[in-house]
């Protein structure tokens, strides 16, 4: 079987000239997400007031950011300081298996909190006893198995495709959809294996964290107190920025690649770029602007009076 082994990444389309100057603010967007992120867990780690559930979830949050970081870090800024070109096809399918993977585990992680603050607001005389150590490990578990073993069957199959098409990459990574673009063998198994991953994931994901808000609203809502309402929705205003820095890239990428075929590829690339850091980027930023108890402590691990 033959294929081409070696796939050319798309850096940013004309603006090559200035690629030192733009590897400046995407390096200090890479040096953050380590260091918020970092920040973030080890914080929650040292810190035996914030060992409770919301941030156990919220360390699940941070420690996927950061792999997301890591597993496109090596190209995007391989591009921009002209030490990568190109891809192997190994290096490609290893990459995209991360991307995504991480992708559904973030996803999956807000559902988790999103249960959490359901939990919170909606029972919460039950709430330590439902939300057990153990029930927390359990459901790390479930999480870690639901985004990393259901890809692998339309991951694997992209080995063992024919690319005869021009092999350039749409972004400075590696996406599934890419690479099926450039395929000539029969792909509608990825397709549509693919299209069943999005649904049951991110989709159903999407689906459930919206049914467990109108649930929680409607309980803060029977609440007599305004500012016993105004309280038990300020404990859910971190998660629900969390959600829509996620979501919203996503669907503009979506938007993008469906119906935007006649925009620059700049716009696809920047996009897509948008789509990967933005949200690790942002969640260690709301996190430390608008939970107290992180706030607190980061200001203290800083010396702030």
């Amino acid at each position: 079987m033959w294929y081409i082994s070696r796939f050319f990444l798309t850096g940013f389309p004309g603006l090559e000239s200035n690629y030192l100057w733009l590897s400046i603010p995407f390096s200090s967007i890479y040096a953050m997400v380590f260091l918020g992120n970092c920040m973030v867990l080890h914080v929650i780690r040292t810190e035996s007031s914030l060992h409770q559930p919301m941030f156990y979830f919220l360390a699940m949050l941070a420690l996927t950011d950061l792999c997301v970081g890591m597993s496109t870090v090596h190209t995007v800024l391989g591009i921009l300081w002209g030490f990568i070109r190109e891809i192997s096809l190994d290096s490609c399918i290893a990459q995209s298996y991360f991307i995504h993977g991480l992708s559904f585990m973030e996803s999956s992680v807000l559902l988790a909190m999103s249960f959490d603050r359901y939990i919170a607001i909606c029972n919460p005389l039950r709430y330590s006893s439902i939300l057990t150590n153990d029930k927390i490990m359990k459901i790390g578990v479930a999480i870690l198995c639901r985004s990393s073993l259901l890809i692998p069957p339309v991951i694997i199959r992209l080995k063992f495709l024919n690319y005869c098409h021009p092999h350039i990459l749409s972004h400075s990574f590696c996406l599934h959809q890419d690479l099926i673009r450039m395929a000539c063998s029969d792909i509608r198994f990825n397709s549509i294996y693919g299209l069943f991953l999005v649904i049951s994931n991110l989709l159903l994901d999407a689906v459930l964290i919206l049914i467990s808000y109108i649930m929680i609203l409607h309980t803060v809502l029977a609440i007599a107190s305004r500012e016993e309402r105004l309280k038990s929705l300020q404990t859910c205003v971190s998660h629900i920025c969390a959600v829509l820095v996620f979501y919203i890239p996503i669907i503009g990428l979506t938007m993008v690649h469906r119906f935007g075929k006649h925009l620059s590829p700049l716009v696809h690339v920047l996009m897509g770029n948008i789509y990967i850091l933005f949200p690790p980027l942002m969640n260690p930023i709301i996190y430390s602007i608008k939970t107290q108890q992180i706030r607190r402590r980061v200001q203290r691990l800083f010396c702030l009076k």
